[in-house]
């Protein structure tokens, strides 16, 4: 157990405002702020909290399994790729994108299990990031094994079988209860089949996990984006929907063709680009409409 706080990152690597949006901003749900500058989140058996003092990032673990700085500083993408990774995009000739990285300085791309991701984009659709939170830890506390602090574990495919379409829905899943009894049923047995994905192309992963069911386009591209570390999926949601209509002129555009687009115009890195496009315009709606209450 890591029971005292150790220093993660220098100043420089990181902002306050990039890790609070890289926690709390929809790509994962295992995280929730203590204050202004601290966090509680669950990574696999770990329960990780994460302090920002002075411009320092500090951390400490506990739970069955504590995570290792190593593993930590790989989920949050705290490596020298992650500049490479920013300075490849096509922020010099794009002001939107540009715009969007000034504003979100340090925003990354979170490494998580892909098991998990998986579940909770399942249950993403039509939900808020609460209501997706609380889903998800309603499940977590029925079958999950207890960490401590009041936090539970992702309890795994094999034990989701056990959950019945009417226990789901039961937990308030709603229509996705179908989506999530028929995936556990493919998975649960075959425990390889996401592992698997891992090394394949982005296409070819993307195509399997479109076989599970309620996995779509837009799903499958969360699922590779913040589990699978495939960087070129590009996931099209309402706010990168309104981003490239309205910034990048796109209005009478199909998704396929601003998909294409994307991975053409952003590269490699296109899922990078996705989080910051998906931030600023999120954030720039949310502040636009609290100027419209004021007045």
């Amino acid at each position: 157990m890591t029971s005292r706080w150790r220093s993660l990152c220098q100043r420089g690597e990181l902002s306050l405002v990039g890790l609070r949006e890289t926690l709390l901003g929809g790509q994962s749900f295992s995280w929730s702020a203590e204050s202004e500058n601290q966090w509680t989140g669950v990574i696999e058996q770990s329960i990780v909290q994460l302090r920002w003092v002075d411009g320092n990032l500090k951390w400490k673990s506990s739970g069955p399994n504590p995570i290792g700085e190593d593993r930590l500083r790989h989920y949050l993408w705290l490596e020298d790729t992650y500049e490479s990774a920013v300075d490849a995009l096509p922020w010099r000739s794009d002001p939107c994108l540009c715009r969007a990285i000034q504003n979100f300085p340090g925003l990354r791309i979170l490494r998580q299990p892909i098991d998990e991701t998986l579940l909770v984009f399942l249950l993403s659709s039509a939900k808020s990031i609460p209501q997706i939170k609380k889903l998800r830890e309603k499940i977590h506390y029925l079958l999950g094994d207890h960490l401590g602090m009041n936090q539970y574990a992702f309890p795994g495919w094999k034990k989701l079988q056990s959950l019945s379409e009417m226990n789901a829905r039961n937990l308030g899943l709603g229509y996705r209860a179908k989506y999530l009894v028929g995936t556990a049923e493919i998975i649960g047995p075959n425990p390889n089949f996401l592992d698997d994905l891992l090394s394949l192309s982005y296409l070819e992963a993307k195509n399997k996990l479109m076989e599970l069911p309620g996995v779509g386009p837009k799903v499958a591209d969360c699922v590779l984006l913040f589990g699978g570390e495939k960087q070129e999926a590009f996931p099209i949601d309402t706010w990168i929907l309104q981003s490239l209509q309205k910034q990048y002129g796109m209005k009478d555009w199909k998704i396929s063709q601003m998909d294409e687009f994307a991975r053409i115009h952003f590269g490699t890195h296109a899922g990078l680009a996705q989080q910051f496009l998906f931030s600023y315009q999120r954030h720039f709606d949310k502040e636009k409409r609290q100027r419209r209450t004021k007045v």
